[in-house]
């Protein structure tokens, strides 16, 4: 899928080859072990996490729910425990290097499901697990089997919900963290919403009586034991919780560790992230002082806003905007695409508009039939109020909504999907992927793209300038939520403190600015956005000094996107030549 200058065989042979067995490799028991047991973990790993087999597009697991039952729980870490300790014991010198690499990127992901099971605690302190549990969207908006057998592995999933809902009872300790109980609240009470409306309403063109009967029982019952959930949690739950929902130090260590192989201290990435905070807040005022001088930032930034496509137009401008978005990219060399398929831009569909402003829906990498890759945008409802309409409508003013079509399709998630089915990417490279490194492309892509001279053109600077001023405003979220990651989870922030940080710091208002801080309490690891970005950037200033003036940024995008989605650590030994560099990933 990738094109290489001539520049790029030296490289060849010390950087993407890197992974290639040798021709003279002799075949060794070490590497049928390793099979062998990458083979026998990933057949666990589905089997207890069906839903993950469903999405990634292997559809023997349809129709299958989780077993959350304490057996099940204890079993699953005792396994995970068992897997760590063979992978562990393996002489990886005995094994060709992309075994090697397979080794480290499976050890790493047995790693965080253990940290998840024993450090976050998560199926005894988080609730959300289980007020999720219903997840059932992936049946409703792709094609991959004829609707009425779609339907039968949805009613499969909705018969276990009392089984679910008593293991969540069973598991969850007596007092948890508060954010997580008044999240799992709203999350499990817009989930019988969901099941109650918007499931009735995709499968109502089944028209077999007897299969609609028996989805109308099951899903009757699984909307009440989801009530039933939110209204014990309430109840029982709320009045005992606590806000005791920080890592500490040492946790957050381990959690950069195990998740991305960053062995750094919180407080080193804290000191990049405030960094980087100045960065980008000097960037938004200077794009801004260069719009307007005679207004504040953020009053520059609100009349941008401004600039919008009407309602109706929504979709057309979009779809006329992201072919533009395509045609730079292949004009400027950015990266090659492997192939012409384009994204569909469509409205979201309505089940997911309550929590979705614009999204990529890719098939999975083992999806065969529903192969279609949509570009999601939430469009106006006509029902509300014509001022409502109209601040919904800012949120898509040109700019802004060019910067997030590039993070969620080109050259950001969509083209990081198309290469990874071109690549020669292994199985496991398929399977796990890196937090870091697939947020942190889409989120790199913004950046490097305005960089490239995306939104220049001979209308004058104002023009670049406000495409550079809607980049640094979702930089600075993103910044925001590393600072306050690192803050709330080793240094004590409360939640309204930071909330005030996102509204002080990226302009929010105090509502999502509060959306931002609850979300950090249950996903500390939201500061990837930002860390991986960096981490892109520092492998791009040393492959930079590595190559020296025979620096290609095709070629070097190429490179990155055909591994999978690696931690960014892994990614650096594949392409930098100097061991003594690896380490530096920041």
């Amino acid at each position: 899928m990738r094109t290489l200058a001539l520049f790029s065989v030296t490289l060849l042979l010390a950087g993407c080859t890197k992974l290639a067995p040798s021709a003279h490799h002799a075949p060794d028991p070490a590497a049928a072990r390793f099979s062998k047991l990458a083979e026998d973990y990933v057949a666990g790993y589905l089997a207890w996490r069906p839903q993950m087999g469903t999405l990634l597009g292997l559809h023997q697991y349809d129709g299958r729910a989780p077993d959350y039952s304490r057996a099940s729980l204890t079993a699953e870490l005792a396994r995970l425990k068992r897997f760590e300790r063979r992978l562990s014991a393996l002489d990886s010198a005995r094994l060709s290097p992309q075994e090697r690499f397979d080794q480290r990127l499976l050890l790493s992901a047995v790693r965080r499901e253990i940290f998840g099971f024993e450090d976050l605690q998560t199926y005894t302190l988080n609730p959300m697990v289980y007020a999720g549990t219903f997840d059932v969207n992936i049946y409703m908006k792709r094609d991959f089997a004829p609707l009425a057998d779609r339907l039968r592995s949805v009613i499969a999933i909705l018969k276990q919900a009392p089984e679910l809902m008593a293991d969540a009872h069973a598991n969850l300790a007596d007092a948890l963290p508060r954010p997580q109980v008044e999240t799992a609240i709203e999350v499990a009470t817009g989930a019988a919403d969901f099941l109650a409306k918007d499931l009735v309403e995709a499968f109502k063109g089944v028209t077999d009586p007897a299969l609609q009967a028996d989805f109308q029982a099951a899903n009757q019952r699984a909307v009440e034991e989801l009530r039933g959930f939110a209204t014990w949690l309430h109840d029982q739950k709320l009045p005992k919780a606590n806000d005791h929902y920080a890592l500490g130090h040492d946790k957050y260590a381990r959690m950069l560790l195990v998740g991305e192989m960053l062995d750094l201290a919180p407080e080193h990435l804290l000191d990049l992230g405030l960094r980087e905070l100045a960065h980008q807040q000097a960037a938004f005022a200077d794009a801004a002082h260069r719009i307007d001088p005679t207004q504040p930032p953020r009053a520059v930034f609100r009349a941008i806003q401004q600039d919008h496509p009407p309602a109706a137009e929504l979709i057309a401008d979009t779809t006329r905007d992201l072919e533009a978005i395509r045609q730079f990219v292949l004009d400027h060399h950015i990266v090659t695409l492997p192939s012409p398929v384009r994204a569909q831009v469509a409205e979201t569909p309505q089940f997911m508009r309550a929590t979705s402003f614009a999204s990529m829906d890719t098939p999975g990498p083992f999806e065969t039939k529903a192969t279609e890759a949509y570009y999601y945008v939430t469009p106006v409802d006509p029902t509300w109020p014509p001022a409502q309409q109209g601040e919904w409508l800012t949120a898509f003013n040109y700019y802004t909504t060019d910067i997030v079509s590039i993070h969620e399709a080109y050259p950001g998630h969509y083209v990081q999907f198309l290469c990874l089915n071109a690549s020669p990417a292994t199985r496991l490279e398929k399977i796990f992927t890196s937090y870091a490194f697939v947020e942190g492309w889409a989120h790199y892509a913004e950046q490097m793209m305005v960089d490239e001279g995306f939104g220049a053109d001979t209308s004058g600077a104002a023009r670049a300038a406000k495409f550079r001023l809607a980049q640094a405003d979702e930089a600075l979220l993103r910044v925001c939520r590393l600072c306050v990651s690192i803050k709330m989870h080793c240094q004590g922030m409360t939640v309204e403190q930071a909330t005030r940080f996102f509204q002080d710091n990226c302009y929010y208002e105090e509502k999502p600015a509060h959306d931002e801080a609850m979300r950090g309490t249950f996903d500390p690891e939201y500061l990837y956005y930002t860390v991986g970005k960096l981490e892109l950037l520092k492998l791009r200033a040393d492959y930079r000094q590595q190559v020296g003036g025979a620096f290609d940024l095709r070629a070097f995008h190429d490179e990155v996107l055909r591994h999978g989605a690696p931690p960014i650590r892994l990614l650096r030994e594949v392409m930098l030549t100097d061991p003594a560099r690896w380490k530096e990933t920041l």
